[in-house]
């Protein structure tokens, strides 16, 4: 009982690392769109995070090899296309919509796994994938309200988004088979900076002004943080209770966006997230008794 409530306590302090990283992402992503495009952001994290990774690389290769060739480069690219066109989507919808607006969309991402796993994986589509998906729905209607407010391409771009975080994470299940993170983390970094940079020469390449620089570090570093710590909160306690800790991002960002950006804490979008909550719990608890793996928030390396 102890070590239950000491590994518990654990996750718990490794989950506010990681909202703590979501959200100076977020906050720094938009400190950087002032002047730079999702590209050039995009960029300048990647080439950050393949330091970071090239560097825990060359620690690690001291003590023992490390595997960097990939099982099957198909599926990494594959991956890394689709991370880059979801992370791309998410900074853009970043934007022009408030913040908990673009986080609760955000958490729809395990219901379109729900929905694309069997096109891609090969699960049974089950009446459980169903109504997941209808509640989920509602919730995405109460959160953007049609017809009583003014949508915008931020909230399809924040759609869109989840979609590429859900074919991400069903990819990353294939390709984690055969490659280790590491061997996941160093290709994607290399592969979407090379690619981002390509896409900021064609639109339009800026420098950095100086009062930048300090943002796009501390992006580069909790785009890995904000995982390694969600990873770690993973490999103390179920998934069950780290499921309803990483709900908490949502209204500690939208008292980030209340007090930064004067963004007005709107029930419906706690009302409409709740509603996906359970729909991702159902989900979740659907797949628990199947013997599948479940996708929840956020695990998008």
């Amino acid at each position: 009982m102890g070590q239950r409530l000491d590994n518990r306590l654990k996750a718990a302090l490794w989950m506010c690392g990681a909202i703590a990283s979501f959200t100076a992402m977020a906050v720094s992503g938009r400190a950087i769109q002032t002047e730079l495009s999702t590209f050039e952001l995009m960029f300048w994290r990647s080439l950050i995070g393949f330091v970071i990774i090239a560097g825990i690389v060359l620690v690690l290769h001291r003590k023992a090899p490390v595997t960097l060739r990939p099982v099957r480069p198909g599926l990494h690219a594959a991956r890394h296309l689709v991370h880059f066109a979801g992370q791309n989507l998410w900074f853009y919808g970043l934007m022009l919509i408030p913040l908990s607006q673009l986080v609760a969309l955000e958490f729809t991402m395990p219901i379109w796994v729900a929905l694309l796993a069997p096109l891609f994986l090969g699960e049974r589509f089950t009446p459980t994938r169903v109504l997941v998906a209808l509640i989920g729905f509602a919730g995405i209607l109460i959160v953007a309200r049609p017809g009583t407010q003014e949508l915008n391409i931020g909230h399809l771009a924040a759609m869109g988004a989840a979609i590429g975080f859900a074919l991400n994470l069903m990819l990353t299940k294939r390709i984690m088979r055969d490659d280790s993170v590491i061997c996941v983390l160093f290709w994607m970094s290399l592969s979407q900076g090379i690619l981002a940079l390509g896409l900021s020469l064609w639109t339009g390449f800026h420098w950095p002004g100086a009062h930048l620089w300090g943002w796009l570090l501390v992006i580069g570093v909790t785009g890995l943080s904000a995982h390694y710590a969600l990873t770690s909160a993973l490999a103390l306690v179920p998934a069950t209770v780290v499921a309803p800790m990483e709900f908490f991002r949502l209204p500690i960002i939208s008292l980030v966006g209340l007090w930064l950006y004067a963004e007005a804490l709107d029930p419906f979008v706690f009302a409409g997230a709740a509603v996906i909550f359970l729909a991702n719990w159902i989900n979740y608890r659907a797949a628990r008794h199947d013997g599948a793996a479940v996708a929840l928030p956020r695990q998008r390396l």
